[in-house]
């Protein structure tokens, strides 16, 4: 085996933002939302 398939790769993700974040959450949530309601127009 080659050497470098031997070493381990350590994946270094950025740390999101606050505003990063809040819109992840708030995609997060209107997908939650939109499978509870039936659809977007399922209110």
């Amino acid at each position: 085996m080659a050497e470098t398939t031997t070493r381990r790769r350590v994946r270094h993700a950025h740390r999101p933002t606050e505003s990063e974040r809040q819109a992840a959450a708030a995609a997060l949530q209107r997908a939650l939302d939109r499978r509870d309601n039936g659809g977007s127009t399922g209110h």
